[in-house]
C-alpha cells in the first residue's frame, strides 16, 4: 500500500513538472519558510521553490515585508524537472526604477520628495518607490547654519530638490534642495559691498567676537578688536548700531564687518582737515612774511 501511495505521488509530482510553465513564466504560491533571506514557497502542496534573497525585490521593500502564509506571484527563473528544483525571482515582476533613471531624473532636473530618514550629514529623500536621494547638509539651505538636518525638516516632509549626480552603476543620486531657489548671495554681494555700512544688532558674542545680524536678516562676523566702541568700551548682545563690511566671500557665504572702523575713520578724516587747515595756515603765514621782507628791502635800497 505505502509502496502505491509513492508511486501515485511520484507520478503526480511528475504530472506536474510536465505542466509546469516554462523558465520566464509566472506562477503563485504560498509562503512556508523565511530562512536567512531565503523565501520558500509552496506551489500547490506539491512543489517548493525558492527565492534567494538576492531576488527578492529590486530596491523597494525589505526582507520583513514577506511573511510566511502569504499568497505570494513569483517568476520561474530555473527548473530543473529531473531534480524536480525550481527557483523562483521576484522582483522581475516589477522593473527595476534604476533601469530609466537616467531619462526620469537627468542631472539639473527638479522633482519633490517625500522625507524619509536623516542623519548628522544629510537628508535622505525618496522621489518614488525604489528610488531614494541623498541632500548633503550643506545643500539644505543658502543662508542658515544647519547643524542637524532634524533642525530643518521633519520625516515625513515634502521636498523640492534638484538632482546634482546621478551614479547608475552605484546606484546614488546625490541631491540639493537650495539649488531649488534663487541663492540670495548674488545680490548681497551688491548690497553688502565693501566699505557698505549698515544697521546691525549683536546677536551674540564670544572672546573671538560677535555675531551681527544686519539690515536684511543677514548675519555678519565682527572681530574682537572691531567690536570697540568710541568711548572705549565693547559691544554687547543686543546693542544695535553702525558696522562697516570688511570682507565679503560669496563661496564661502561669510560676512566680516567692523563698528570700530566707524568712528575710526571719521578720526582719520577729521584728523586729515585738521592737518590740511594747519598747512594751509603755515603757506599763508610764509606768504605774509615773504611779502613783508621784499618791502623792507625796496625800503632800504631806496634809502
Amino acid at each position: 500500500m505505502a509502496t502505491e501511495t509513492k508511486q501515485n505521488f511520484e507520478e503526480l509530482l511528475q504530472d506536474y513538472f510536465s505542466k509546469v510553465p516554462e523558465i520566464g513564466d509566472l506562477i503563485k504560491g504560498t509562503v512556508i519558510s523565511i530562512d536567512k533571506g531565503d523565501v520558500r514557497i509552496d506551489i500547490n502542496g506539491m512543489i517548493v521553490g525558492v527565492v534567494r534573497g538576492y531576488e527578492l525585490f529590486a530596491e523597494s521593500k525589505e526582507f520583513s515585508d514577506v511573511k510566511v502564509g502569504d499568497e505570494v506571484e513569483a517568476q520561474v527563473l530555473t527548473l530543473d524537472r529531473e531534480e524536480r528544483k525550481m527557483s523562483l525571482g521576484m522582483k522581475q515582476l516589477n522593473p527595476d526604477p534604476w533601469a530609466s533613471i537616467a531619462e526620469k531624473y537627468p542631472v539639473g532636473s527638479t522633482h519633490s520628495g517625500t522625507v524619509r530618514n536623516y542623519t548628522n550629514f544629510g537628508v535622505f529623500v525618496e522621489l518614488e518607490e525604489g528610488i531614494d536621494g541623498l541632500v548633503y547638509i550643506s545643500d539644505l539651505s543658502w543662508t542658515k547654519k544647519i547643524k542637524h538636518p532634524s533642525d530643518f525638516v521633519t520625516v515625513g516632509d515634502k521636498l523640492d530638490v534638484q538632482v546634482l549626480e546621478l551614479d547608475i552603476e552605484g546606484r546614488k543620486l546625490n541631491l540639493g534642495h537650495k539649488q531649488t531657489t534663487e541663492n540670495p548671495w548674488d545680490k548681497h554681494e551688491e548690497t553688502y559691498a565693501i566699505n557698505s555700512i549698515h544697521e546691525g544688532t549683536v546677536k551674540d558674542k564670544n572672546d573671538k567676537g560677535a555675531v551681527v545680524t544686519l539690515d536684511g536678516g543677514v548675519e555678519a562676523f565682527v572681530p574682537s578688536r572691531f567690536t570697540i566702541k568710541e568711548d572705549g568700551s565693547r559691544l554687547a548682545k543686543g546693542d544695535a548700531e553702525k558696522f562697516k563690511v570688511i570682507e565679503f566671500n560669496k563661496e564661502f557665504r561669510r560676512i566680516v564687518a567692523s563698528h570700530t572702523s566707524i568712528f575710526k575713520a571719521q578720526e582719520e578724516r577729521n584728523m586729515k582737515a585738521v592737518q590740511k587747515k594747519a598747512e594751509s595756515t603755515e603757506k599763508t603765514t610764509l606768504g605774509d612774511l615773504g611779502g613783508d621782507l621784499a618791502a623792507l628791502k625796496r625800503k632800504m635800497e631806496g634809502k
